[in-house]
């Protein structure tokens, strides 16, 4: 009996060989070459996370971003890889480019929004959001779940940003409600995610227009209140981005110099190791926005 089992374990052992075999067959050289990868990848992405001397991070992010995109041809079906390309891209053009040359950020936030809506493909999301008409993209995010999160969040990002800098394309202009009803989902399903980010969305949302135009200066500040709460009050982007739309747009010079002045005087070293590097950029555009303080107001 014994005899027979050993003989039976036997053959078993070139059956699963041939069941592991055929597993990786379903993957190329190179999609296993970029999975087992992946840790170094993300340990990169901390890093630069902690990152505080933003010319470093200036001249290191493209060679990053493009070894990304490289690892994402490798493995197109790797959600992961296109939400980091997703994310890597809006940091990019949000730190660098954005205030010094819109255009050029215009097509990089297109870039990171197709990233992030492919990775919302990859999550199980099948809708065409671009295409499918408003209301039954809202039914249909009612679906989308924790899952989904990350990708709503960083594609609705992105396209708004891309839309804020194509104002005068009135096509573009009509499809904000479509990135404002992913948010509102990411805002549903986790409203803490990215440190608050999507309190800070919708701070900006309504508080970068005037009422006329949909624009609700209340909302604007109780979600950039809310958003405060979600981060301890330790990410000052929020801070920066209510005086650059909230406090701008109320024409309240006295609070938009207040709190960028508020956001100069922290010191660096109180910042936690994760927001090392936004808060830093959000340093700099504080700088470069009272730099305008006259023109604006």
């Amino acid at each position: 009996m014994e005899k027979m089992k050993s003989l039976h374990s036997g053959r078993r052992g070139p059956y699963l060989l041939l069941s592991a075999l055929l597993l990786l067959g379903g993957c190329s050289m190179n999609q296993l070459v970029v999975r087992s990868s992946m840790g170094l990848m993300e340990q990169s992405i901390s890093a630069m996370h902690r990152e505080t001397d933003l010319e470093l991070a200036r001249a290191a992010m493209p060679a990053n971003l493009k070894m990304l995109e490289g690892m994402i041809a490798a493995d197109p079906g790797n959600a992961r890889l296109q939400l980091y390309a997703a994310e890597g891209y809006y940091g990019y053009s949000f730190a660098f480019v954005e205030l010094s040359d819109p255009q050029r950020a215009a097509g990089l936030y297109a870039r990171c929004r197709d990233y992030g809506a492919s990775a919302l493909r990859r999550t199980g999301f099948t809708p065409d959001i671009f295409d499918t008409p408003l209301r039954e993209l809202e039914q249909a995010l009612q679906q989308a779940g924790a899952a989904q999160v990350p990708a709503l969040f960083w594609t609705a990002s992105c396209w708004a940003k891309h839309i804020d800098l194509n104002r005068d394309d009135p096509r573009s202009i009509a499809r904000l409600g479509r990135a404002a009803a992913l948010m509102q989902r990411a805002l549903e399903l986790d409203p803490d995610y990215y440190h608050g980010g999507p309190h800070l969305f919708f701070g900006v949302y309504y508080g970068s227009r005037p009422p006329m135009l949909g624009g609700d200066p209340e909302r604007a500040q109780q979600h950039f209140s809310a958003a405060r709460a979600a981060s301890g009050g330790r990410m000052l982007l929020g801070e920066v981005l209510q005086a650059e739309f909230l406090d701008r747009q109320l024409m309240d010079r006295e609070a938009f110099h207040a709190r960028l002045t508020d956001v100069l005087d922290t010191e660096p070293a109180s910042d936690p190791e994760q927001l090392a590097f936004v808060n830093q950029v959000a340093r700099e555009r504080a700088r470069r926005l009272l730099e305008r303080e006259a023109e604006w107001f």
